[in-house]
C-alpha cells in the first residue's frame, strides 16, 4: 500500500504505537469550520480554494464539531499517563485531508494554536483518502464527507458523518454516547421491525433472548473505547459511555443489556426511550459525541447543541 502523497508529523507530539494505541481519524471539516472555504472550492474550484487557504494559512480557523471531542480525547491521553507513565493503550489523533500540503499549512497552523496533540497530517491527492486508514491501524473515522463515511465502513472500519454545527465545548470527563441497533447491534431487530411491526419486532427478541445481537459498525470502536474504560474504577474516571436507544425496557431492553454483558462492554448509563425523543435526555448528559443511525434523531441532538455523527 502506497503511503499517502505527503504526511506531516508533528514533532511535538509524542507518536503513538498504532499497535496499541486507540487510532482516530478526522478530516480537517470536521474538527474545524470550513464550511465557507468547501463553498469556495465546490463553486471556484482546488486553485482558488488552495490560493485562498494559502493567502490566510495564518488566520485561525474556527473549531468545528468533532473539536470538543478531540480536546476530551486529549484530557483521557492525560489521566492514563498521570496514573501509568508507561501507559501505550492511548488515544492517537490523525488529520486526513484531500488538501495538497500548501493549503494544509493553515491546518497545522490552526491545531497548533489550540493545542490539539494531533501525531499526524496526512495529505492524501486520491479521490478515496479511505484507503489509507487501515495502513494507519485507524479505529474510528470521522467526516463531513458521506462517500468517505460509506467507503470506511464498506472497508470494516467504524466511521461516521459529522454535520457542521456550533458546539459548546462541553466539561470533562470524555462522554461518548451510542445509539443500539445499527450502531453498537447489527441491525437485524430494526430489519424485523420494518418487515413486522413493533409486534413481530418484540416477539423476535422474546425468541431469541438467549443469543447475543449481531455487531453494528461501532463496536469495534465501542470495544477499545470500553478496554481503555476499565483502567479506571468508577469514581473519577475520565471516560463516561451511554447507550441511548429507542428500544423499550421492558421489551427489548433484556437482549441488549445481556449482549454488553456478553462482549463484557462496560456502559456507565443506558436508557431505553421506547420510541421518545432523545434530545431531552441528551441535553442532560451533554455528551461530546452522540453517535446514531436515525436523522431525526441527529436533528433531535442538534437542536440542543450536543455534537451528532451519523452512522449511514
Amino acid at each position: 500500500m502506497a503511503e499517502p502523497e505527503s504526511t506531516v508529523i508533528n514533532t511535538n507530539v509524542e507518536q503513538k504505537d498504532p499497535t496499541t494505541a486507540l487510532v482516530i481519524a478526522v478530516t480537517t471539516r470536521a474538527i474545524f469550520n470550513l464550511e465557507e472555504e468547501h463553498k469556495l472550492y465546490l463553486e471556484k474550484g482546488k486553485e482558488e480554494y488552495t490560493r485562498h487557504q494559502q493567502a490566510n494559512q495564518d488566520k485561525l480557523l474556527p473549531p468545528g464539531t468533532a473539536f470538543a471531542f478531540i480536546q476530551a480525547v486529549q484530557y483521557v491521553n492525560k489521566k492514563i499517563l498521570e496514573s501509568n507513565p508507561a501507559e501505550r493503550d492511548l488515544f492517537d489523533i490523525l488529520v486526513l485531508s484531500n488538501n495538497s500540503p500548501e493549503s494544509g499549512v493553515r491546518i497545522i497552523n490552526s491545531a497548533k494554536h489550540y493545542g490539539l496533540e494531533i501525531s499526524k497530517f496526512c495529505f492524501v491527492s486520491d479521490e478515496d483518502s479511505t484507503q489509507y486508514l487501515k495502513s494507519h491501524g485507524v479505529k474510528l473515522f470521522l467526516s463531513a464527507d458521506r462517500t468517505d463515511v460509506c467507503n470506511a465502513l464498506r472497508r470494516g472500519v467504524s466511521a461516521a458523518l459529522v454535520f457542521q454545527q456550533e458546539v459548546q465545548a462541553p466539561s470533562t470527563p470524555l462522554r461518548v454516547v451510542f445509539d443500539g441497533d445499527a450502531v453498537l447491534f447489527s441491525d437485524e431487530t430494526d430489519q424485523i421491525f420494518q418487515e413486522q411491526g413493533l409486534e413481530g419486532a418484540v416477539q423476535y427478541e422474546r425468541a431469541m433472548e438467549a443469543i447475543p445481537i449481531g455487531e453494528g459498525p461501532l463496536k469495534a470502536f465501542a470495544m477499545h473505547l470500553g478496554k481503555m474504560r476499565k483502567k479506571f474504577g468508577q469514581e473519577g474516571s475520565p471516560i463516561r459511555t451511554y447507550l441511548v436507544t429507542a428500544r423499550s425496557g421492558r421489551d427489548m431492553g433484556i437482549r441488549a443489556i445481556k449482549t454488553l454483558r456478553e462482549w463484557g462492554l462496560p456502559i456507565d448509563e443506558a436508557f431505553f426511550m421506547d420510541g421518545a425523543p432523545k434530545g431531552p435526555i441528551l441535553a442532560q448528559i451533554q455528551p461530546h459525541i452522540f453517535f446514531d443511525d436515525g436523522l431525526h434523531n441527529i436533528q433531535g441532538a442538534q437542536n440542543v447543541g450536543v455534537p451528532s455523527a451519523w452512522v449511514p
